[in-house]
C-alpha cells in the first residue's frame, strides 16, 4: 500500500497544483452560478402560480426533484467531458515523456501504479462534486432542505463519476496521445448511457431483465432519489473493478515488453 500513496498523493498534488485544474472548477462554477439561479427563480415561479395552474406534477413541488435533481443532470453532463480532460494524461503523458518506462521499473507493483492513479482521479472528481453541493448549502440559508436524499443523490454521482474515472484511466493506459485518449474516454462516457436503451427495443422478458440490470441510468435513477440499493452499489462498483483491472492488464502488459 506504500507505493499507492506514494502515487497517489503524487498525482493529487499534480492535479491541485495544475493550473489547468483550477480553470475547468473556474468553468464550473462560471456554467452553475449561471444555470443555478435560473433553476431557482423557475421553481419560485412555480410554487407561486401553483394554484393558477393545473397538472402540475407534485414532485416538482419539492426543491429536492425541481431544483437539485436538475443541477445533478447538469453536473452529469458536465463530467461526461471534465473527467476525460482530468484522466487523459494520467498514463498517456507519461508515456510520451518516457517516464513511464521508470516507473515500471520502480519498486511498484502494476495494481498499486493504477489505484494511485484511479485514487488520485477521484480525489480530483470529489473537488468538482464539492463545487456542485456549495449550491444547495448556499440555498439552505434561505429554506428547509431535506438534507439525506440529497446526500445520497450526490453520492450517486460520485459514484458515476467513479465509473468515468475507471473507463478513462483505461482508455489513457491504451495510448501514448492525450488527444486520442480523450476523445476515447468521451466516447466510453456517452456509450455507457446507451446500454440501457436496449430494455426499450428488445421483445423478450429476460433480455430486457439483462439490459435494465446493466443499465447506468436506471441504478442512478435510484440513488438521486435518495434511495440506496445493493444491486446498484453493486453495480458501480463491478464497472470500477473491471476497468480498473483492465488498465492494470494493460500496465503490466508494458512492464513485460
Amino acid at each position: 500500500m506504500n507505493g499507492t500513496l506514494t502515487i497517489l498523493k503524487k498525482e493529487l498534488k499534480g492535479f491541485y497544483a495544475n493550473p489547468t485544474f483550477w480553470v475547468i472548477c473556474f468553468l464550473v462554477s462560471v456554467i452553475f452560478s449561471w444555470v443555478y439561479p435560473i433553476q431557482l427563480n423557475l421553481f419560485a415561479q412555480l410554487l407561486t402560480n401553483y394554484v393558477m395552474q393545473q397538472g402540475v406534477p407534485t414532485n416538482q413541488l419539492n426543491i429536492h426533484y425541481g431544483v437539485f435533481l436538475r443541477q445533478l443532470s447538469y453536473l452529469n453532463l458536465l463530467l461526461i467531458f471534465v473527467v476525460p480532460a482530468l484522466t487523459m494524461k494520467l498514463f498517456a503523458e507519461e508515456k510520451k515523456l518516457r517516464t513511464f518506462d521508470l516507473l515500471l521499473t520502480s519498486p511498484v507493483t502494476s495494481l498499486q501504479i493504477v489505484l494511485g492513479k484511479y485514487f488520485a482521479a477521484l480525489g480530483a472528481v470529489l473537488g468538482i462534486v464539492f463545487l456542485a453541493v456549495l449550491y444547495p448549502l448556499a440555498t439552505s440559508t434561505l429554506a428547509s432542505i431535506n438534507w439525506m436524499p440529497l446526500v445520497i443523490a450526490f453520492f450517486g454521482i460520485f459514484l458515476v463519476g467513479g465509473v468515468y474515472a475507471a473507463m478513462d484511466l483505461f482508455s489513457s493506459s491504451l495510448t501514448e496521445n492525450s488527444i486520442v485518449a480523450y476523445v476515447t474516454s468521451v466516447i466510453f462516457n456517452v456509450s455507457i448511457w446507451f446500454i440501457g436503451i436496449g430494455a426499450e427495443v428488445v421483445d423478450g422478458e429476460t433480455a430486457r431483465k439483462v439490459f435494465e440490470h446493466v443499465s447506468l441510468s436506471s441504478h442512478l435513477s435510484s440513488l438521486v432519489e435518495g434511495t440506496v440499493r445493493t444491486n446498484g452499489l453493486v453495480f458501480f462498483l463491478s464497472i470500477i473493478v473491471l476497468f480498473c483491472f483492465l488498465a492494470e492488464r494493460v500496465v503490466e502488459s508494458s512492464r513485460w515488453r
